[in-house]
């Protein structure tokens, strides 16, 4: 069972940013910011996180809180967050599993900035939206968030720039318990026969002889087999005996996924060219980065792959032209959602306000560019919602 994790209360400080530097603290702020009605009770509540009034914050399962002293009285502030179930989980966990990049970072203590990708693939959300949080404080403000739960709020934003885990634990599983599953998942993988016992299952001969089965399709050719000269990583020296196990786990890996994938009825993985492919071994295995060091452009197309998987690296080369004005909604909203007046232009699928430029990838997803010395960089994770990725870039 998950418990419960306290942390030392944050000293007085003089101005830290409220907002995160990490992209999964911006989302929480994000959505907190989205809840509430009154940005009078948020300023109020940035003044309180930098203070030193909020007391040690309590993380469990479902709910954070903290004693929060103030001049008149001491509260007692929390906000509450709904806990994945148990298949959520499930399925979660089945498709972190079939990302091996993700298994050795989390592993390694590290949260992947694409998780986030691989939670919606499995149809979980991780990161709260608008509305997912439910803050509530014992002192007689009608207002959701006080000043009092929203200085806790913005602590909380801290904390998950520490440690990414602990978003983990509010939607109900800690890193241990977390840490623990992957390791026994991997374990029985490990330990499973390569081959099952198939039932015998008696069926009449006349039976199977009059079914009508038609014309059976061609069998498809044989491919022809892979030499390691054929890998991504053609030219280098001769691997060493602790990489080529990375490549075996990855097609193993990959195998998985799009089997899968088949079963579940959902899309194909994408196809990747030589270059695409060298770049989503570079982001998801480390070990491999010396290796493929030569690849052109490997450092821009490895952040793209790490903020979006292969749709960010799609958006990173290829522009094209989304139908249904979904570039129009995008820019009215972000035109809503800014006090400043933003001139954003429309061309094809990017949105482009001086140095800042948001990309809409094939899947629905805004993902965040920033011009840096005459080019057009990824600049933060993917997000549905285009205000949130402006937000984060």
């Amino acid at each position: 069972m998950s418990t419960a994790k306290g942390f030392v209360p944050f000293p007085a400080q003089r101005g830290r940013s409220t907002r995160g530097r990490s992209w999964w603290a911006r989302a929480w702020v994000q959505a907190m910011e989205d809840t509430s009605l009154d940005n009078n009770q948020l300023k109020k509540g940035r003044r309180f996180a930098n203070s030193g009034q909020v007391g040690t914050i309590t993380v469990s399962p479902g709910r954070i809180a903290a004693l929060v002293e103030a001049p008149e009285d001491r509260y007692e502030s929390a906000v509450l967050v709904e806990q994945l179930t148990d298949d959520e989980w499930s399925r979660f966990l089945d498709e972190v599993g079939s990302r091996a990049g993700h298994i050795a970072a989390l592993l390694d203590g590290d949260m992947p900035h694409d998780l986030v990708s691989a939670a919606e693939d499995a149809g979980v959300q991780l990161l709260p939206g608008i509305g997912d949080l439910d803050p509530s404080c014992t002192c007689d403000a009608w207002e959701l968030p006080c000043q009092h739960a929203a200085g806790l709020s913005y602590q909380v934003a801290w904390l998950l720039d520490d440690d990414p885990f602990v978003l983990l634990l509010l939607r109900g599983r800690s890193r241990e318990d977390l840490l623990d599953e992957l390791q026994r998942r991997a374990m029985e993988e490990t330990l499973a026969p390569t081959s099952e016992i198939q039932q015998e299952v008696s069926v009449d001969a006349a039976t199977v002889f009059a079914a009508q089965v038609g014309v059976l399709p061609a069998s498809p050719e044989l491919p022809g087999k892979v030499s390691l000269e054929d890998l991504p990583i053609t030219g280098t020296a001769p691997l060493e005996s602790v990489l080529l196990p990375l490549l075996v786990l990855d097609a193993a890996r990959r195998a998985r996924g799009l089997l899968n994938a088949l079963l579940a009825g959902a899309s194909e993985p994408w196809e990747l060219d030589e270059w695409q492919d060298s770049v989503r071994l570079a982001a998801e295995y480390p070990e491999l980065r010396d290796r493929l060091a030569g690849t052109e452009r490997l450092a821009v197309g490895v952040q793209a792959w790490e903020y979006g998987g292969a749709p960010g690296l799609d958006v990173l080369l290829n522009a094209w032209a989304p139908q249904g004005g979904e570039l129009v909604r995008a820019r009215t909203e972000l035109q809503a959602a800014n006090d400043e007046d933003i001139d954003l232009e429309i061309s094809g699928n990017w949105l482009t306000a001086s140095t800042v430029q948001l990309r809409l990838d094939r899947v629905g997803r805004w993902h965040p560019y920033r011009l840096v010395d005459d080019e057009w960089l990824p600049a933060g994770p993917a997000d549905r919602d285009p205000t949130a990725a402006f937000a984060g870039q």
